[in-house]
């Protein structure tokens, strides 16, 4: 082994200045070490710890890089493959710190979390604390920056009254994905917000989930009293009285018990049990079919023209819709054939006038065709509803989810209602005390005086009146998840070969394309439809193909291509999950279809 003098070593070797934070609240010392390139993190560490004599346990301690916000986590690579150099800005710092943390009901908390974790497994450990089920479906979130809050930046001990400050979570190692820790680009005094951001529940239980019901309710109340999502005056009514009662559930002095709740109905278990085994099985064996009968009216829309629905008799079977003339005619050919698997259902509905349409936007080749279809009365149209909907997934009625689809629509219908219910007397307004502009979005605080809005909140309510609080919070839970947008996220993007911007809506089970001066749907294709997808990093461009030899390309405006990479991916993830998996995660698999491959 060959010797280096001093003076070679001074030649290859450099000076690099380090922060260390020894204690919560110290701003730490900075040391200056001599050190050469092919120094291994390990190594660097050690040489700190020796230089800094303090008898301390430093193994929670690892050293981040603010200028490339990430964390040097593996010990074994030296500081030229991290590409560290003297102007290099390190922190020897704790990895587990305090987080102030605001939940979906506007509670903030304070929980002490891995900040180089990566998100994915910090969310888990938060979750874990706050006894929430299926992490996967929620991330952290920063909120904007609040300009009325500027000026008041001098002010370093700002009231803590309302944090309640939780038992420190025991943190795991330190994430393989530095550039997705926790901290990466967040500052330490910062409060980040706990949201659902993957709008697909999966196995909601009221006897294990009582707190992920609860914050996925305020999640659910906030998004219609901030107009995140759009609703009719109808539909505003029936969330408005629906928070009304869960406040005087809430506010009552009986203690909450959910040791009772049932998991799930006999009849809807045996019936899903069914649905396995007839799935796993060959298709001959499966002997009910359910077939539909009715007299509809239907029209094709078309722009600068308004023409009227005309009647028709309407069959349904399996996944097509077939109408005729009349009901004589339906021996022989239709006169067309619908076929929904694939499409948008769309409700256009109104109790009160007694309105039950039903829009259905089929794809084609060119786009998507449009078909109303108006049913006669709350029975027909809450089957026929949950028809569609089950077709356009590729599901039949058959299917044991098709009862519980439509008593679903039916509840959801009765909840709409503003009339009262046989026999029940009108509510006294002068003994009711309701402050009812907390319970609608603003526009109807414009709209109406505030007598008016407790009378329609108060009519409303009697239709609800009689239901716990559990039952009370799934009823908001899925009348919001039964709105049109309901989980739809929008990004402005351009296709390949055009020379416009248009809107691209990202769901739970689909893509959306929008034209943006219409904000009409113009194609939409499925996830289940999906062969593969990919990004091509150096011109930051979505590649997808679908069956058929269907495939696009769009480039993100409004946002980093990255975002539509994770939620697509992040859905495809959720859409494996089942019951038998005792709730296990590949992790793995999750940063594999999440992660970005720059």
């Amino acid at each position: 082994m060959a010797m280096v003098s001093t003076a070679e070593y001074g030649k290859t070797s450099w000076e690099l200045s380090v922060q260390v934070d020894q204690r919560d609240g110290d701003e730490g010392m900075r040391f200056k070490l001599r050190v050469k390139g092919d120094l291994h993190i390990g190594g660097l560490m050690l040489k700190l710890v020796e230089k800094i004599k303090a008898p301390q346990d430093w193994s929670d301690h690892a050293l981040w890089w603010d200028q490339r916000s990430c964390w040097l986590l593996k010990t074994h690579w030296t500081l030229d493959k991290y590409g560290v150099q003297a102007d290099a800005d390190l922190r020897y710092t704790p990895q587990h710190k305090p987080l102030c943390l605001q939940l979906p009901n506007m509670k903030t908390v304070k929980l002490t979390v891995s900040y180089s974790a990566v998100v994915f497994k910090t969310v888990a450990e938060i979750c874990r604390a706050l006894n929430i089920r299926r992490p996967e479906e929620l991330s952290l979130l920063k909120p904007p920056d609040d300009p009325s809050k500027k000026k008041k930046k001098k002010d370093k001990n700002p009231a803590l009254d309302d944090i309640l400050d939780m038992d420190s979570i025991s943190g795991g190692s330190g994430g393989t994905g530095e550039r997705h820790s926790v901290v990466s680009g967040i500052g330490e005094d910062d409060r980040l917000q706990l949201r659902f951001k993957y709008h697909c529940f999966f196995d909601l239980n009221p006897k294990y989930d009582a707190v992920r019901i609860t914050q996925l309710y305020e999640q659910a109340r906030w998004s219609i009293l901030l107009e995140e999502i759009d609703c009719t005056e109808e539909e505003m009514l029936m969330f408005a009285s629906l928070q009304y009662h869960i406040c005087k559930m809430t506010m009552s002095t009986e203690p909450l018990d959910f040791s009772n709740e049932p998991e799930m109905d006999e009849v809807e278990a045996a019936l899903s049990n069914l649905e396995v085994t007839l799935e796993g099985g060959n298709t001959d064996r499966i002997l009910v079919s359910v077939d539909l009968f009715c007299c509809c009216f239907v029209t094709r829309p078309k722009r600068l023209t308004l023409r009227p629905f005309k009647e028709y008799w309407f069959v349904f079977k399996d996944t097509t819709i077939s109408y005729y003339k009349n009901k004589e005619t339906a021996s022989g050919e239709p006169i067309e054939q619908l076929h929904l698997r694939g499409c948008e259902v769309v409700p256009d509905v109104n109790v009160t006038d007694k309105k039950f349409g039903i829009k259905l936007l089929l794809p084609v080749a060119d786009g998507m065709n449009e078909v109303y279809i108006r049913c006669d009365n709350e029975t027909q149209y809450s089957k026929w509803k949950a028809a569609c909907t089950l077709a356009s997934k590729g599901k039949t009625m058959a299917y044991s989810s098709y009862r519980s689809e439509v008593k679903n629509i039916q509840s959801f219908l009765q909840m709409k209602s503003l009339a009262p219910p046989p026999g029940q007397a009108a509510p006294d307004l002068d003994a009711m005390e309701m402050n009812a502009e907390c319970f609608v979005s603003p526009r109807y605080t414009k709209k109406y005086k505030t007598k008016q809005l407790t009378a329609r909140i108060l009519e409303a309510h009697q239709n609800i009146a009689r239901l716990s609080l559990n039952e009370a919070k799934m009823r908001f839970i899925q009348a919001w998840q039964s709105l049109p947008e309901f989980g739809i996220k929008y990004y402005i993007v351009r296709f390949r070969g055009s020379k416009k911007d248009e809107l691209m809506g990202i769901s739970y089970n689909r893509l959306i394309r929008i034209d943006m001066s219409t904000g009409l749907p113009v194609t939409t294709w499925r996830f289940a439809n999906m062969r593969q997808w990919n990004v091509n990093w150096e011109i930051r461009q979505v590649a997808i193909e679908f069956d058929q030899n269907v495939s696009i390309a769009f480039s993100c405006v409004s946002c980093d291509c990255k975002v539509v990479h994770e939620y697509i991916g992040g859905y495809i993830f959720l859409s494996t999950r089942s019951k038998d998996q005792n709730e296990t995660l590949d992790e793995e698999l999750f940063h594999k279809l999440t992660g970005g491959q720059e």
